[in-house]
């Protein structure tokens, strides 16, 4: 008979299942994913599909109202470059005074219940679903959900995104190349008579390539600066400093790594046919970066972008605090 080593770890637990040791956490489970990988995600298994989607596009509404300014700015100062002038804010508000800051506020709070709703409805939708298709909710499989599901959103928003593009900049053009958009009602209706109805989609590629990459970055990134900020700072993990940093963070590396795109996108929302050829000066992503790169600088599609941080920063923060309010009111009742 084999004596038993007193050094291995005891088998008994295979003949009693109940008395299996208690393993400790995997950390690196804990720093990628919000929840253990065969758990469903406790932060919707309690509300219904409606409630995601309408809860989802209330807080980014509310989320946008706040950051809507900054937007503002980080459009104009995009499209100064295009013009060849060097944006000047003082000379903008003494122009057309504070409250300019919120032209295409309306544009921007309807496109968010087209965006946020379906960007993050989806996102969670999907996710539950390849969940109990996998058993598991992983790093890999937030990050493909929200590249999808992101793209998916901006498809549908992308005639608000124009409308928003078009009323920010509006007032900031010579008089005489003004388009004096009254409303969102008037934008998307003048669009449509004047241009057609594809002009909505005009700049899509470059705003669905920056929505899936915002999926990425935003989502594979935020739980783990959550975790890292909690250890390093001692914070309460989802607690309002916790989710302020994460967000913030969050928000500087996707602000850099889509502030191109952003610039593509807007240049091409916003552009205007040549009178002598007629044909429009941005075509792909592609072209546009090549154009904007040889005849402006690289680093001219970076114009605007701490007011572009600010916004995606901001609204990441907003957006999320303002959905956790309301998700927690709702299961109050």
């Amino acid at each position: 008979m084999i004596p038993l080593n007193p050094f291995l770890p005891s088998t008994a637990w295979r003949r009693n299942p109940a008395k299996q040791p208690k393993m400790p956490p995997n950390p690196f489970l804990l720093a990628t994913s919000s929840s253990a990988p065969t758990d469903k995600p406790a932060d919707t298994k309690e509300l219904s599909k409606p409630v995601i989607f309408i809860t989802s596009g209330l807080g980014g509404m509310l989320g946008w109202a706040i950051v809507h300014p900054a937007n503002t700015l980080a459009v104009r100062m995009n499209l100064a470059s295009m013009q060849r002038k060097k944006f000047d804010f003082k000379a903008m508000v003494a122009e057309n005074g504070w409250m300019s800051l919120y032209d295409g506020l309306s544009a921007g709070v309807l496109r968010q219940v087209f965006y946020a709703s379906s960007r993050f409805g989806l996102f969670e939708t999907f996710r539950d679903y390849l969940h109990e298709y996998r058993g598991k909710t992983d790093f890999a499989s937030r990050v493909a959900v929200g590249a999808v599901t992101g793209g998916m959103a901006a498809y549908i928003s992308c005639p608000m995104e124009v409308a928003v593009v078009r009323m920010s900049n509006d007032a900031s053009l010579p008089p005489q190349e003004r388009r004096n958009y009254k409303n969102v009602v008037d934008t998307a209706t003048r669009i449509i008579k004047e241009e057609g109805v594809l002009t909505f989609w005009r700049g899509s590629n470059p705003f669905v390539m920056r929505a899936m990459f915002v999926g990425v970055f935003q989502v594979a990134t935020l739980d783990q600066f959550k975790v890292w900020y909690s250890n390093l700072l001692n914070q309460k993990k989802n607690s309002i400093p916790n989710v302020f940093c994460a967000a913030m963070t969050s928000g500087l590396i996707y602000s850099i790594a889509t502030m191109p795109l952003e610039a593509c996108k807007n240049r091409m929302a916003s552009q205007k046919a040549d009178k002598v050829t007629g044909e429009q000066p941005y075509k792909t992503i592609m072209q546009t970066l090549r154009k904007v790169s040889a005849e402006e600088g690289f680093l001219a599609l970076y114009n605007g972008f701490f007011p572009y941080y600010m916004r995606c920063g901001g609204h990441t923060v907003a957006m999320f605090i303002f959905v956790q309010l309301l998700r927690d009111e709702y299961m109050k009742y």
